[in-house]
């Protein structure tokens, strides 16, 4: 554990928020294949989202104008950013916004793409052309020596994150440094005290290297809402059932137990290649008087994780997302945006 003695504060996602961010599909995106039906699913999306904060999305607007202007979305809660971009992950290329003297710093940390795994050329330099267009809700601070995606930490707005060693200690990240490091540099920049390491959960097909927004996610009053295994035969249960065991054996800043809430597993989703997909139900959005949840197409599954988010989110409707294209690309709703606080 580093102590730091900084006003710094990195809000929990169900604080109070200003935006959301999103970048639009496009053709020049991974997307091409699939573009109408991926297209169809941000636009629910953000159809669903801007009822109940504004959202700003990003894209080329040669690329993206016909598509986006169809979805006739109120101009008054939707906003477009003309700019270039290798993908549609937010989450990842976003600054992550802490506060700071009553102030907001978007953080800007550098994105290679989950350990050089893609390309990330435009997507590393989005939170730059956001502050270019006056669209940042904070300052920007130069982060860019730093590999962090916003997918692979939560925050409990208290002090604490949450992450885990397989994304973190990746050798194509931040390769020269060591744990005690890295957990130095991260309570630093964000204001943390303390950061909670899991050392499980690997999920087949994830290309993010074990991101923490798949596997285990703070919630108000001490909760970690988590992704409990499945059936023996799944690959991923193994994992799961060890990733369920430390979370239970952590505790928090002042010693007691967290209260645990555990969302069932999807039954496996498989690519055109028969590559099993990583989906799973944490990987939700609080947002204000909401919890955008996603959903594939498992009506039962889909109705049992919901009714398990609102046991946690009673304050808030829970608003299920068709997220079975997104999946299709590995990743889903929570990975498609980035929250602003105010």
């Amino acid at each position: 554990m580093n102590m730091t003695t900084t006003d710094r504060r990195l809000p929990a996602e169900w604080e109070p928020q200003i935006c959301v961010l999103t970048a639009w599909p496009h053709k020049e995106t991974d997307w091409a294949y699939m573009l109408p039906e991926v297209t169809e699913c941000f636009r629910n999306l953000i159809s669903k989202l801007s009822e109940y904060v504004p959202v700003i999305t990003v894209g080329p607007r040669a690329a993206c104008a016909e598509t986006f202007e169809a979805c006739g979305f109120n101009p008054e809660m939707v906003t477009f950013a003309d700019s270039p971009t290798n993908d549609t992950w937010a989450r990842d290329f976003g600054p992550l916004t802490i506060t700071e003297n009553g102030s907001l710093k978007c953080i800007d940390f550098k994105f290679n793409a989950w350990g050089l795994k893609f390309a990330a050329n435009f997507d590393n330099l989005i939170t730059l052309a956001l502050e270019s267009k006056g669209l940042l809700p904070g300052c920007r601070e130069n982060r860019l020596g730093f590999v962090l995606e916003g997918g692979s930490i939560e925050s409990d707005g208290k002090g604490t994150i949450l992450t885990t060693e397989e994304c973190l200690l990746s050798p194509n990240r931040n390769g020269d440094m060591t744990k005690t490091e890295i957990e130095s540099y991260l309570n630093e920049s964000l204001g943390s005290q303390r950061v909670l390491w899991l050392s499980h959960g690997a999920l087949a097909g994830d290309d993010t290297d074990s991101h923490i927004d798949t596997l285990a996610r703070f919630a108000p009053n001490d909760t970690i809402i988590y992704c409990g295994p499945g059936e023996a035969d799944d690959p991923n249960t193994p994992e799961l059932v060890a990733m369920r065991a430390e979370i239970k054996d952590l505790r928090t800043a002042d010693g007691k137990p967290y209260h645990l809430v555990e969302l069932p597993l999807p039954d496996p989703i498989y690519d055109e290649d028969g590559m099993q997909l990583p989906a799973t139900y944490a990987n939700f959005l609080i947002t204000n008087g909401a919890v955008l949840m996603p959903t594939y197409r498992q009506p039962r599954k889909d109705t049992l994780a919901a009714m398990m988010l609102q046991s946690v989110f009673t304050d808030r409707k829970i608003v299920p997302i068709d997220c079975l294209p997104l999946i299709r690309q590995h990743g889903s709703l929570h990975c498609v945006t980035m929250q602003f606080p105010k």
